[in-house]
């Protein structure tokens, strides 16, 4: 009986303690719905809190002394979220928007292909057929009535034409790239302090919009070395496969250049930034859940006051050869340079002209600069020559066969070949040289001073094609550099293999053609340098590079086989092992004394460019026939007794290669910080155009 009371009473009491907790909950539930139900409904209306990326500083990319090429600055941008707001409603408030940031002098997104006052479409005819087809236009449409159709698409009220393109232009924006409740779409970037203070003052009128602040990319220097750098552009489709958690959809990513093959680098891990809204589309309040994490910073070997130099004297080059600034005018173009490092392989300077400025594409550039770029006249800005460009070298290529003969024992250093004006010895191909009459009796430093055809046919058939191929790929011509960057060339070294390439026999006289730089050899304009940084370091193979460093937001430096690693892989390429060939010092010398004597002696072809030069400079001039042009070439290093530098110009139908020997010089002098006032010019001597004919 007594056990049976215990269990009764144990009952009894679990049974009290869930009706009090029952109670309990029963007065609270009360509490929450009926005493306090509004004011908590009111508060939960002002909490509908949104997840939005808290974007990550990109990487800087600097040159050799830290100075920032490519950088981030913060900006203020303005997002759009979805809200429950009518289409009618939905436009006014754009319209407000547009006005807003117009009155401040700020901009909003404007991609819209089509202009008033008069209509007209603002992209090229292909361009025009590809946005009609996209947006289900028929292809006959004009500009105003594809205008009016977006009108129409858009539920768009005013008639005030002016008003209606404010609207339509972000109505595009949104239709173009979509957005959400939970994701948002940008229609403007960098705003002004004022417009921020207006937009938080005025935040009922604005529902839905969100002012971040953001890491935006910078290019302080505006177009310079652009080519080396790239340019960055919006995340597509395509690059967002196997990397969503990655990439956001309103990411940019790196599309040319360094930008591009240190892609993974230069991006940070976003952070995540908490938004509270009110259900009508306000935003509450803002705060930062998860930090981000910045990208590492890309040091490059490039030294930005030398690529400012280097820049402008080739621009300043090509002007004055198409304005006849010379002794004849030539209709100049575009061209290159390159700057490397002799001892190291390490790209000090890098040019192509034209350029572009990068900063076009940081928040989407629009068509109408895109096809801008693209055109005809524009000559191809966003096309690197320095690496992507192939030409025939002309003269400047004698330095290999004259190796090739020292080398091989085909001729040596005191040996003189006459020179009778035409060479002979095939019956069925007899050129000339240069030099009609002939030079006489030259041996081989005296032929590169004067540039004999004659001297390197003769050469030439001695070393025989074979032994020409093989030293001019041992000297980096006809085969990649390596360099850290996308589409370098591989050139084309003329040889049998090359011909059967081309579907063409190969000829005795081929080989002559080839000696004297003409025929199949073309070459990039930094391989050229390559090949004459080995010249002056002695025959050292050499590893060229534009990458110092690569330094992460902690501070530590990434080993420099893993940035191997990664740039072999990025660029699906083999690592080569380096040969090497030592040549003997009298080859060198004999070579290196001829190239002295081209700026130094009396019918040394730059060597009026460089009279009353402080610097010993050796040099070789190229005039290189393609097809109705004539391309010009200067390579050169310096100081001629212990070389530290050499530099490599070409311009595309420059004439005479002395005309380019100006670029050279001036980069020269900046290097080694002359003064460029006491550089003294004659323009009296005889340029010489030094092809076979």
């Amino acid at each position: 009986m007594k056990k049976e009371s215990n269990i009764k009473l144990r009952f009894n009491i679990v049974a009290t303690i869930i009706y009090i907790i029952g109670i309990i909950l029963l007065i609270q539930l009360f509490n929450l719905q009926i005493v306090h139900g509004e004011e908590y409904r009111e508060t939960s209306n002002t909490r509908l809190t949104r997840e939005s990326t808290l974007e990550a500083a990109r990487g800087n990319i600097r040159d050799q002394s830290g100075n920032i090429l490519a950088g981030t600055v913060s900006g203020i941008d303005v997002e759009l979220y979805k809200t429950k707001i009518d289409t009618e409603t939905l436009n006014s408030t754009l319209l407000k928007f547009a006005q807003l940031l117009e009155s401040n002098g700020d901009k909003y997104k404007d991609d819209l292909p089509i202009s008033i006052n008069p209509f007209a479409f603002t992209i090229s005819e292909a361009s025009q057929s590809t946005w009609k087809e996209n947006n289900n236009i028929d292809q006959n449409k004009t500009a105003e009535e594809c205008f009016y159709i977006l009108k129409e698409k858009y539920q768009i009220t005013t008639e005030n034409v002016e008003e209606c393109r404010k609207i339509m232009t972000l109505r595009y924006v949104i239709a173009k790239n979509g957005y959400s409740n939970t994701r948002p779409v940008q229609i403007a970037s960098n705003i002004s302090q004022n417009t921020l203070a207006q937009l938080n003052e005025q935040n009922d009128s604005f529902p839905g919009i969100s002012m971040p602040v953001n890491p935006t990319r910078s290019y302080p220097s505006g177009s310079l070395a652009s080519h080396i750098l790239g340019y960055i552009g919006r995340v597509e489709e395509g690059d967002l496969e196997g990397k969503e958690d990655i990439y956001n959809p309103d990411d940019i990513i790196g599309r040319t250049g360094i930008e591009y093959i240190f892609e993974p680098y230069l991006k940070g891990t976003n952070g995540v930034r908490q938004i509270d809204m009110a259900v009508d589309g306000t935003v509450t309040s803002e705060y930062v859940s998860e930090e981000a994490i910045a990208g590492s910073d890309v040091i490059l070997t490039i030294d930005a006051n030398l690529q400012q130099v280097t820049e402008d004297a080739l621009e300043a080059n090509i002007n004055k050869i198409s304005n006849g600034g010379f002794q004849d005018r030539f209709d100049a173009y575009a061209g290159s340079a390159v700057v490397m490092n002799v001892n190291t392989g390490e790209v000090l300077a890098m040019a192509s002209y034209p350029d572009f400025e990068p900063g076009q594409f940081v928040n989407g550039i629009s068509q109408a600069k895109y096809d801008e770029y693209n055109s005809e006249a524009a000559h191809s800005p966003l096309f690197n020559r320095a690496i992507q460009s192939i030409s025939s070298p002309g003269s400047t290529f004698k330095m290999v066969t004259a190796i090739a003969g020292l080398e091989t024992g085909a001729i040596t250093p005191t040996e003189k070949i006459n020179d009778v004006g035409t060479y002979r010895y095939y019956k069925d191909y007899t050129p000339h040289c240069w030099n009609r009459s002939g030079h006489g009796r030259l041996n081989v430093s005296q032929a590169i001073v004067r540039s004999c055809n004659y001297f390197f046919y003769e050469t030439g058939r001695r070393v025989g094609i074979d032994n020409l191929k093989k030293y001019a790929n041992y000297l980096g011509l006809g085969k990649k550099t390596g360099i850290e960057l996308l589409g370098e060339e591989t050139g084309y070294v003329a040889c049998k293999e090359t011909s059967r390439l081309f579907n063409r026999l190969w000829t005795d006289g081929l080989t002559l053609v080839a000696a004297i730089g003409q025929g199949d050899n073309s070459f990039t304009t930094l391989q050229m340098a390559k090949y004459t940084s080995m010249i002056a370091n002695g025959g050292k193979n050499l590893n060229v590079t534009v990458i110092k460093s690569i330094v992460g937001a902690n501070g530590q430096e990434v080993p420099k086989e893993e940035i191997e690693e990664f740039v072999n892989k990025r660029l699906n390429r083999q690592r080569e092992e380096m040969e090497q060939l030592p040549f003997k010092p009298e080859t060198i010398q004999a070579v290196k004394e001829g190239m002295k004597g081209v700026t130094t002696e009396s019918g040394g072809t730059a060597a009026s460019v460089f009279r009353g030069f402080n610097i010993e400079v050796g040099g070789k001039t190229g005039s290189a026939e393609a097809g109705n042009k004539t391309n010009a070439w200067f390579v050169g290093f310096a100081p001629f007794d212990q070389p530290e530098i050499a530099v490599v110009v070409m311009v595309e139908n420059g004439g005479h290669g002395s005309y380019t020997a100006e670029v050279a010089r001036d980069i020269i002098a900046e290097y080694f910080g002359m003064n460029a006032n006491k550089i003294t010019e004659n323009m009296t001597a005889e340029p010489m155009t030094e092809i076979q004919r």
